[in-house]
């Protein structure tokens, strides 16, 4: 089976079942089984509370009835679409969004790390950053929010867990760096958090898919399980090189997914 969980409509459209049967009909052109629609949870007023920036607060600004309004139309009109939700993990929010998550019905909740602090990690504005900062504590800095995200078992899975590898600055030391991801696997194992393979650091400047293949192996022989996603942010991103994910996931000795329905898993056979 082929799933594509990480999908956004906010910035490209809007919450209309006209606009949904386009990533539906890209993701059946695609062979995806499974489609479910993640927009970013700081666009809504809802989460005020846990999470607050000068860039996010210029974004935020939709109540989450329209949201849900999507879902409630695209089940009368017999669609099939899975309702997700990305939230930015917040360290220290934890209560705040437990309450999020438990007031709406979703499918499957994603926890992604983007802000180290007031510093956005993937945002181009924010690029220089990175000649500034000192890149292995910045990578300590950024697995730390990864362990506790898997701690707090508040999410189903991971967004693109080594996403601060965008714009290509890794540390030298690569006794280093597996140890970040050695901490961040055993967090995700006893916590059963699972991540996603995600496509979509093929379409950014690092050129690579998220995780990394030592990151994924280490997943892999810790047990923890595995989504394809694409992150797609308009519907020609849909299944975006899914070819690549399976044929990584199969290396790394994956042989089945797991997919969601109302906060619930299952594995099923990878394509």
């Amino acid at each position: 089976m082929r799933t594509d969980y990480h999908v956004h409509m906010h910035e490209t459209g809007d919450f209309s079942t006209e606009y949904l049967k386009e990533y539906l009909a890209k993701a059946q052109k695609e062979g995806i089984e499974e489609l479910g629609i993640s927009e970013h949870a700081y666009f809504f007023n809802e989460t005020k509370n846990i999470i607050s920036n000068p860039w996010i607060d210029n974004r935020r600004g939709l109540d989450f009835k329209e949201y849900q309004a999507l879902f409630d139309k695209a089940k009368d009109e017999g669609l099939s679409v899975k309702m997700g939700i990305e939230m930015d993990y917040t360290p220290g929010k934890e209560a705040e969004m437990k309450a999020f998550i438990d007031a709406h019905p979703f499918d499957y909740v994603i926890g992604s790390v983007h802000w180290i602090g007031d510093w956005g990690i993937d945002l181009a504005t924010f690029r220089e950053e990175y000649e500034r900062r000192d890149i292995k504590e910045a990578y300590r800095q950024y697995f730390d929010q990864v362990v506790t995200l898997a701690e707090s078992k508040l999410f189903d899975f991971v967004g693109h867990i080594d996403l601060i590898k965008i714009f290509s600055y890794w540390p030298d030391d690569k006794d280093f760096l597996h140890a970040q991801y050695d901490r961040a696997v055993k967090a995700l194992a006893e916590s059963g958090t699972c991540i996603e393979i995600s496509t979509a650091g093929l379409r950014k400047p690092v050129g690579e898919i998220y995780p990394d293949p030592v990151l994924l192996k280490k997943c892999y022989e810790a047990g923890v399980g595995i989504v394809l996603c694409s992150d797609a942010h308009k519907p020609d991103h849909i299944g975006y090189k899914y070819d690549e994910s399976i044929e990584l996931a199969r290396w790394a000795g994956y042989d089945e997914i797991h997919v969601f329905s109302q906060r619930s898993s299952k594995t099923v056979p990878l394509d």
